[in-house]
């Protein structure tokens, strides 16, 4: 079962909640920045962050059933949606940005979360799963969102997307210190030392990726596939994708 939309909205209204809008934005405003001109789609409990897309063309939140929906104080032609998370309504190749948090974890299929999210992908568009880490402390506080369903590792969400067709190109982590109120205060201390000497003590794993190949998608979901140059964040330090600029490069493989 999900949290629901009244959990989530408290949480991120909290002190600790805050934190975490500031650091995980701060990654996501160095993958896409405003995304300008982009059509944008969140999914899961996205609304603390798709604000900081200004540039963008269009905002779309999508918010899982079993989750519940809120009101998004947006304008122009951003929305809100209650949808089912195995059959997202919005046509193929909708989106060129795609986010998921706080969607895996609880999803009961989030492989197929993940395909309905690259169906709806541009084909040169850019998707990032931000999920709560395997190894984290936050995974194990019940306390917040992240202490709840399904963790991953970098390898987990790594299979997931290639098994979606995706190519990981980028990767970062966030929430170093631990889910602890006396030692909240020391959080970008904890990001800066943790990123170097403790990576998997990180309570978030954002992983983005791109299509290895595009193609028209047919109503059936197969795709005649073709080649197609994509970009990512920074690169991630021990794959094959070549150097761009955006998340971490100083991290060891899994």
């Amino acid at each position: 079962m999900r949290r629901a939309i009244e959990d989530l909205r408290t949480f991120y209204g909290e002190p600790t909640g805050a934190l975490v809008r500031r650091l995980l934005a701060k990654r996501l405003d160095d993958a896409w920045g405003e995304a300008i001109g982009c059509d944008v789609l969140g999914i899961g409990y996205a609304t603390p962050w798709l604000d900081a897309f200004v540039g963008a063309r269009r905002v779309i939140a999508a918010m899982p059933s079993g989750q519940g929906v809120e009101l998004w104080p947006a304008a122009g032609r951003n929305r809100t949606l209650l949808v089912d998370d195995r059959r997202l309504p919005f046509a193929a190749g909708s989106f060129d940005r795609v986010l998921l948090v706080h969607a895996l974890e609880e999803a009961d299929d989030p492989a197929l979360l993940l395909s309905e999210a690259v169906r709806a992908l541009a084909p040169t568009g850019r998707i990032i799963l931000a999920a709560a880490a395997r190894g984290g402390l936050w995974a194990r506080a019940e306390a917040t969102p992240f202490g709840h369903g399904r963790p991953f590792t970098r390898g987990q969400l790594e299979r997931l997307v290639r098994a979606a067709g995706l190519e990981p190109t980028a990767w970062s982590q966030t929430l170093y210190v631990p889910p602890w109120p006396p030692l909240l205060g020391l959080a970008d201390g904890f990001e800066q030392v943790g990123r170097r000497i403790a990576p998997g003590f990180a309570g978030v794993i954002l992983l983005e990726a791109t299509r290895q190949a595009y193609a028209r998608i047919r109503p059936t979901g197969v795709a005649q596939r073709v080649r197609a140059e994509a970009r990512g964040l920074q690169p991630q330090s021990a794959t094959r994708v070549p150097t761009a600029t955006g998340l971490d490069t100083d991290r060891e493989p899994l």
